[in-house]
């Protein structure tokens, strides 16, 4: 039994502790949604343009 109220003890001591590092951890994740509001628009970088050279690919293993 001391042993059990011991281990409940140091649980309820560390608790705070171990939730405001999570708290720490998950504002910034949880804000992210919160600063794109309405707009939520997402900036992608352009698409690299494609120069073909699959089609000469499979071509040229199909000959051999």
């Amino acid at each position: 039994m001391n042993h059990t109220t011991g281990l409940l003890a140091n649980t309820l001591r560390v608790m705070p502790r171990a939730l405001l590092l999570l708290g720490l951890l998950a504002a910034p994740v949880l804000a992210v949604p919160a600063a794109r509001g309405a707009s939520s628009t997402t900036i992608e970088a352009p698409a690299p343009k494609k120069m073909g050279m699959g089609f000469v690919i499979l071509m040229s293993l199909q000959r051999a």
